[in-house]
This record gives structure tokens, C-alpha cells and sequence, in this order.
């Protein structure tokens, strides 16, 4: 609980998501930004470099002279070397001539290759001997590259015509960047929260659950969006819990209800003999043995009412799971039909089957076909006819016994119901409920109904084949 408390909240995770995409997104975009415009900015240096040329005069004074000349006669101030550009000349052997107050700039293996006459120009980066970095091309005068030349001429720029506005633009991209993930983050603690709020109501409602144990919330549920649809599942999930319990209450309550009846009895009878045997007093002549045998018929009735209900607390069995396996139906009814014929020695039995192959869970789909036949035996007056048939998939049993109720119909597959006319046979209520859910396990219907002449009619019809099918159950929908 502490680690839990101590995490950041889903809220604030999303507004640091969204701020970590803008800040990538922005970040990616502004480096770009930046690399394009360096880019543009240094060919654009590079061009004008290239396009700029000293006049002739002017570098041929820096030959004679190594010193800045002064215009000859005629000669416009518009010949010297434009202001933002540096002018050297470099010559064949090394020697750099520059203006007077110019800070030279050094020469490298290229510019000595131009002068020489070895290559035609050379673009570079260079440094002049004051610090200052600089961009240089070196290129030879037209006059003299037919003939191999012995000078080249360097004109320079600072690079911080460049790295100024570049340095400018960065500053300002990280502002922006600065300024839109702080936006973001905030817009997106915004969004998270308009986002959420229906996630907090779910949190607020499972909290309350979890402390109250009240299973009567519900979550407003608006729009259809996965949040409404979490919202929609939640509450059918409370409405299923809901049920759940209030039928396991139920469920506890019939059972004692049910349990307590034989216990009773058991008890009273147990105390007699007890009470016989503590005082020395013989019970009357057979009273005894009648009290055994009750005795034995009671707890006979409490294992199998303990054994109904371990069968309805198991898990249902799902379509694809392990315990569904192929089951011949015709052999699981001729099975329960040889033991009901035990128990019913004074009936009559007609048989008629057709072979039918389904998937189910082989105990419990004997038991229901054993609990059908039990209750049309336990109905059937002496010397009746029970009749079983299978057709089609459709398993009936029908026999000639008092029949039930046409009120009393809806309620004979609930557990622990009984009808007031059977109350005083052997019984806990819960056959039908067991036949009910082995049924439907196996994806068929089972239902009772008034036979022709008289009596009770049980249909079971459960899918499936006349010749085994594949070894594959069906799959779960």
C-alpha cells in the first residue's frame, strides 16, 4: 500500500506523456529547423564568396608592395575590397601579402595547390592570426591558369555572419520548445483530468465497495466510447456479484432450511436410543429396529442432500474444457434405464432409442438422465408404464403418475422447490436443478409438460450426431 500511494497518478503520467511527445515532436522539428537554416546560410556565404572578385589593380599592389595601395588616377574607391571581406594574395612559395590593419589569415595545403597552379579553387574553413574564424575561397586570377600562375588571391568572411543568426534562431527555437511542452504538459494534466473523470468515479465506486461492501452502486454511463463501455461493464459486473450473492444466501438459507428437518428427526431418534440404552429400559418389541432403519434412511437422505449440493457448487463446464468429452447418449440411457428398472420392479419399461453422439460432461449427464427416470419411478403408481425414447437428439420420459400442476411448471427447475404434493416423499428439491445445469452445459434445453393421458412428459434435447463426430468439442462463443 505504501509503494501504491507513493506513485505517480495516472493523471499526472499522462500530462508528463503528452508533454515528452510535444517536447519530441517540437525538439525534432527545431533541430530541423536549425540544420536547414545553417545549411541555407553557409552555401549562401559560400556564393557570395565565390562571386565576389578584387580588382586587379588592387591585388597587383598587394604584389609589389605587400602594402594597401592607393587608387591610380582615375581609379575609384570602388576597386578596393568590399567591406565585410578580408583579401589576401598567397603566393607559389607561401608568402602572404594582406592589407595593412587586415589580420592574415593562414594558409593551408589547398591555398599553397592554387597558387601553384595544381587545382583551380579551394573552399574552406580557416583561422585568421588574430583567432577569428573564417571562410575562405582561393581562387587564381583567369590570366594566369593557362600558364600555371605563381599567386592565388583568399577572400575571407567571419563565420559569425552565420553562427550569430544561427546562435539567434536557437534561442529562439528553445523558447519555443520551452513554451509548447509547458503548454502541453498543462493542456494535457487538463485533458487527463476532463478524461479520467469517469475513471475516478470507477475508482470512488470500487473504493466504496471494497469498504462497504455494497453492491448497489452504479456508475452513470454516458456516450459509448471504451471509457463508457468500462463504466457499462463494471456495473453489469456488480449486477452479476449481486446475484451471485444474494443466490449463495439463498442457497445457504434453503439448505438448512432443508438440512434441518432430517437433523431433527435423526437427532430424536439417536436421543431414544441413547436414552434406552443409558437407562436400561428395552424399547418395545420392533421399535427399535424401526428406529434403526429410520435412522439409516436419514442419514442416507443427508448424504445425498450433501452430494446435490456439492454437484450445484461445482464450476459449470465450459464448451473446450477438459471435462467435455464425445458421450454416446443411447449408452448413458440405457445405463440409468437398467437402474431405474431396479428400483421400480413393480413398473413397466418400454424402451426405443436411436444411437446419438454429443459433447458433455459423461458423470453429469448421467446423473440428469438418472434424476428423470427417478422422478417418473417415484410418481408412477404400480404397475404402469414408463416410456423412454430417443429421437432425433430428443430424449423423452414419460409416465403415467399424477402429473404436475400447469402453475407448478415454471418453478420445478429451481432449487430446493417442491411441489406441496411431494413434500412428503424422499427428496431434497434440487434433481431437476442438477438436470437443469448439466443440460445447459452441454448447450441443449430440458423442460416438463402434461403428457397426452396423463402424467408427466420430460424432454431433453441436447445437439449433436447420429455417428461420432470429430474429436474436437465445439468451441466457446
Amino acid at each position: 500500500m505504501k509503494t501504491y500511494s507513493r506513485r505517480t497518478s495516472l493523471r499526472t503520467r499522462l500530462g508528463l506523456l503528452a508533454a515528452a511527445a510535444v517536447a519530441v515532436a517540437v525538439t525534432g522539428a527545431a533541430v530541423a529547423a536549425w540544420l536547414l537554416t545553417e545549411r541555407q546560410l553557409n552555401s549562401q556565404l559560400d556564393s557570395n564568396l565565390r562571386s565576389v572578385q578584387a580588382s586587379p589593380a588592387y591585388v597587383q599592389g598587394l604584389l609589389r608592395t605587400c602594402q594597401f595601395p592607393e587608387p591610380p588616377a582615375g581609379q575609384s574607391t570602388s576597386d578596393r575590397t568590399p567591406t565585410p571581406y578580408t583579401v589576401q594574395v598567397v603566393t607559389s612559395d607561401g608568402t602572404v601579402c594582406t592589407a595593412p590593419g587586415s589580420s592574415a589569415i593562414k594558409v593551408n595545403a589547398s591555398d599553397l595547390a592554387v597558387a601553384r597552379g595544381l587545382r583551380r579553387d579551394a573552399l574552406h574553413n580557416a583561422e585568421s592570426e588574430n583567432g577569428q574564424a573564417m571562410r575562405v575561397v582561393t581562387s587564381q586570377p583567369d590570366r594566369f591558369a593557362e600558364s600555371g600562375g605563381n599567386y592565388a588571391v583568399s577572400i575571407a568572411q567571419p563565420l559569425s555572419v552565420v553562427s550569430k543568426p544561427l546562435d539567434g534562431l536557437a534561442w529562439l527555437l528553445l523558447g519555443v520548445t520551452g513554451v509548447g511542452v509547458l503548454g502541453a504538459a498543462t493542456a494535457g494534466v487538463g485533458i487527463a483530468r476532463a478524461g479520467l473523470r469517469p475513471v475516478k468515479q470507477l475508482t470512488d465506486a470500487t473504493e466504496h465497495i471494497a469498504r462497504t461492501e455494497d453492491l448497489s452502486v452504479r456508475i452513470p454511463v454516458d456516450g459509448g466510447d471504451e471509457v463508457a463501455r468500462l463504466a457499462d461493464s463494471f456495473n453489469a459486473m456488480t449486477v452479476a456479484l449481486a446475484s451471485s450473492r444474494e443466490r449463495q444466501q439463498q442457497l445457504i438459507a434453503d439448505a438448512g432450511h432443508e438440512l434441518r428437518t432430517p437433523l431433527t428427526s435423526l437427532r430424536t431418534n439417536i436421543e431414544l436410543l441413547i436414552r434406552s440404552e443409558r437407562t436400561g429400559r428395552e424399547l418395545p418389541a420392533g421399535v427399535r429396529g424401526d428406529l434403526l432403519t429410520s435412522v439409516e434412511a436419514q442419514i442416507g437422505e443427508l448424504a445425498g442432500l450433501i452430494g446435490d449440493l456439492q454437484e450445484l457448487s461445482r464450476p459449470d463446464a465450459t464448451p473446450g474444457s477438459a471435462s467435455m468429452q464425445l458421450v454416446a447418449l443411447h449408452e448413458v440411457a440405457s445405463r440409468a434405464l437398467a437402474r431405474a428398472r431396479l428400483r421400480g420392479k413393480e413398473l413397466e419399461f418400454t424402451c426405443k432409442m436411436e444411437d446419438w453422439f454429443i459433447w458433455a460432461e459423461p458423470a453429469a449427464l448421467e446423473r440428469a438422465v438418472v434424476n428423470l427416470l427417478d422422478n417418473a419411478v417415484k410418481f408412477s403408481p404400480a404397475g404402469s408404464t414408463v416410456s423412454l425414447r430417443l429421437e432425433a437428439g430428443q430424449l423423452s420420459i414419460e409416465d403415467e403418475g399424477p402429473g404436475i400442476p400447469s402453475d407448478e411448471l415454471s418453478h420445478v427447475f429451481e432449487r430446493f422447490w417442491r411441489s406441496p404434493s411431494a413434500r412428503s416423499l424422499p427428496g431434497s428439491g434440487l434433481g431437476l436443478a442438477i438436470v437443469a445445469r448439466a443440460v445447459h452445459a452441454s448447450g441443449g434445453t430440458v423442460g416438463l409438460h402434461a403428457a397426452p393421458g396423463g402424467g408427466t412428459l420430460a424432454i431433453m434435447t441436447i445437439p449433436g450426431a447420429r455417428t461420432p463426430p470429430p474429436k474436437t468439442p465445439p468451441r466457446a462463443e
